[in-house]
């Protein structure tokens, strides 16, 4: 499992994978907790790879109902 350290940093990988999200989309899903994430001290944010790509497949499965 690999893990992604940094917004700007998930924000390239999900470039990607073909799901582009902006930076301000990226916060206001952490502020609403919906993406997993964690803090293990101080303001670092770090993504688990493997996380990510399963909340990506959620989210794409979501989109496609409406």
């Amino acid at each position: 499992m690999g893990k992604i350290q940094g917004i700007e940093n998930l924000l390239v990988y999900l470039d990607s994978v073909g799901y582009p999200l902006t930076e301000q989309q990226i916060n206001e899903f952490l502020l609403a907790r919906k993406i997993p994430h964690s803090k293990p001290y101080g303001n670092m944010i770090v993504f688990d790879r493997a996380h990510i790509q399963w909340w990506v497949d959620m989210q794409r499965k979501t989109d496609s109902l409406f």
